[in-house]
């Protein structure tokens, strides 16, 4: 991942912190591989939302995993709310979106 990239997921996972907002940020390889990685993370404790990035939502040969993705999430955490972020400085946008 670049620079730019971390430095972008940091700056997003702070405001969404500072907005005071619990959090827990997962990355991911953006294959099937990483489906029991996110499965153990919705299930380790009750999340209220879960925001998927745009890293799994938008490049379109990755439809199917994004699919699994949504699905999993939604499985696994009925009562969390699921929300999209553009790009991981937009994260607390996505909350605030869902959780209002």
């Amino acid at each position: 991942m670049s620079k730019t990239v971390d430095r972008g997921l940091a700056y997003g996972l702070e405001r969404v912190r500072a907005a005071g907002y619990l959090v827990e940020q997962l990355l991911v390889p953006l294959d099937e591989s990483a489906l029991d990685q996110i499965k153990q993370a919705v299930v380790s404790q009750t999340w209220d939302a879960v925001v998927i990035g745009g890293g799994i939502r938008k490049p379109e040969p990755l439809l199917e995993f994004f699919e699994a993705v949504v699905n999993l999430a939604h499985t696994r955490t009925l009562a969390a709310k699921i929300a999209f972020n553009a790009d991981g400085g937009t994260s607390l946008e996505a909350v605030q979106r869902v959780l209002s």
